[in-house]
């Protein structure tokens, strides 16, 4: 595959700072990305042009009424969603999930069952946790495999009874980066009459997302995880979110999506989302081509999107098995998550690794000295780094590299490993 590397990091700005001569690496990604300079661009003109609340005549409500209609076409396009309607915006995954938990939990009874997993961000679990205490429901949990880093669906079949009424589940591992067999899960929730809650934040900058094809209920992501702004997305099917009861204040709409975008939105955030979602498209439409024919069911922006997650989840397997590759060189290093070759496909980038005798903070704290940018710790997948064994100790070290990144810049990472741990095991 001919991948145009150098044209893509033109577009972000960021990539180009130093710090006293020293360029800066991000790897800190499954924490926040970099942006494009047309989302600069795209939210600076929503700031000058259309700074304005809804639904007045003059010039500049009118401009952002179409901010805030393209952000929702956008995100449709991206999801291949079968309406804008579907659509909410909000603050971010996790302000999100706190609240529409309100919403879904007024649909259910003392005794019901959830099934929250042992593999998911926080995000997806205390909320639920929350409704559960508030509601009076039974918690299931869906363990993992700590030897293969994936869920056993046949666990699942166990676990689900005549009581289950949703199971909350992850795209991918924000810690493992293991992505998760979504529509297998669905197609076993929807067998049961049970709802589906995806948290599709890991999952939106690496792998298209086609909600009617994974056949899920809710799903949620966050625009600054895929190259965007500070900006929270769920889509739910229309029949579910029109069900609901909205948490709103009196004068809000009552129509779906407004009635669940609490008060006055960030438009320029929603305007720097459908910027990213363009970005994409623009992946798609002039470097992926030879993506287009695979997605031909798709069509205009939707098409370009998914030709570009392809062109892009390609380039990033190769990251990812030379970052592998790398670190399991390293001695008393351990990679937390799938590293067989032949099955890269089912992972995303995101590496999470520890290091025998050498706290996980220490190692952040040498790389950040190196102007390497990396987060240690839980990274708020409490659940897994207990389930590993490694919450006592400080969790791992997650490095995560996307299409931006290059093999050049792994390779200074792992020399920067090589000098940083055994000095580190002496002291």
């Amino acid at each position: 595959m001919n991948y145009k590397l150098d044209a893509i990091r033109a577009q972000f700005p960021a990539l180009s700072i130093e710090d006293k001569g020293m360029p800066r690496i991000y790897f800190d990604n499954p924490a926040g990305t970099q942006v494009p300079q047309m989302v600069v661009d795209r939210m600076s003109r929503c700031l000058i042009e259309s700074n304005a609340n809804l639904g007045g005549y003059f010039a500049t409500s009118r401009r952002a009424e179409e901010v805030v209609d393209d952000a929702h076409q956008a995100m449709a396009d991206m999801l291949n969603a079968a309406s804008a309607d579907e659509i909410v915006f909000g603050q971010n995954m996790t302000t999100i999930t706190l609240h529409v938990s309100r919403s879904i939990g007024r649909m259910l009874q003392p005794g019901d069952e959830i099934i929250l997993s042992r593999m998911d961000h926080d995000a997806n679990i205390a909320p639920w946790m929350l409704m559960a205490e508030d509601r009076g429901l039974e918690v299931r949990w869906l363990p993992f495999d700590t030897s293969t880093y994936e869920f056993d669906l046949g666990e699942l079949e166990e676990i689900i009874t005549e009581r289950t009424r949703l199971i909350c589940v992850g795209g991918a591992s924000n810690l493992t980066g293991t992505i998760n067999n979504v529509r297998g899960v669905c197609e076993k929730a929807r067998a049961a009459g049970a709802l589906t809650y995806i948290d599709a934040v890991q999952l939106a900058p690496h792998v298209g997302i086609d909600v009617q094809d994974l056949g899920c209920d809710f799903l949620v992501s966050s625009a600054y995880k895929f190259f965007g702004p500070h900006q929270g997305i769920l889509w739910g099917r229309r029949d579910l979110l029109e069900a609901l009861f909205p948490y709103k204040v009196r004068p809000a709409p009552k129509e779906i999506p407004g009635c669940f975008e609490t008060g006055t939105q960030s438009h320029e955030g929603m305007a720097g989302t459908a910027a990213a979602v363009d970005y994409f498209a623009w992946i798609g439409e002039t470097l992926a081509g030879d993506f287009h024919a695979s997605n031909d069911r798709y069509s205009g922006r939707s098409k370009f999107v998914h030709a570009a997650m392809d062109y892009l989840f390609a380039y990033e397997r190769g990251l990812a098995a030379h970052l592998i590759n790398g670190l399991q060189s390293l001695p008393g290093v351990s990679v937390r998550g799938i590293t067989a070759s032949a099955a890269l496909d089912r992972r995303v980038p995101t590496v999470a690794f520890t290091a025998a005798g050498v706290a996980p903070d220490l190692i952040a704290r040498e790389l950040a000295a190196r102007n390497i940018f990396v987060w240690s710790g839980h990274n708020y997948a409490v659940e897994v780094v207990k389930a590993l064994g490694i919450h006592e100790s400080g969790g791992a070290i997650r490095v995560g590299p996307v299409h931006y990144n290059s093999v050049e810049e792994i390779d200074r990472l792992l020399v920067a490993l090589d000098e940083i741990l055994p000095a580190a095991r002496v002291a």
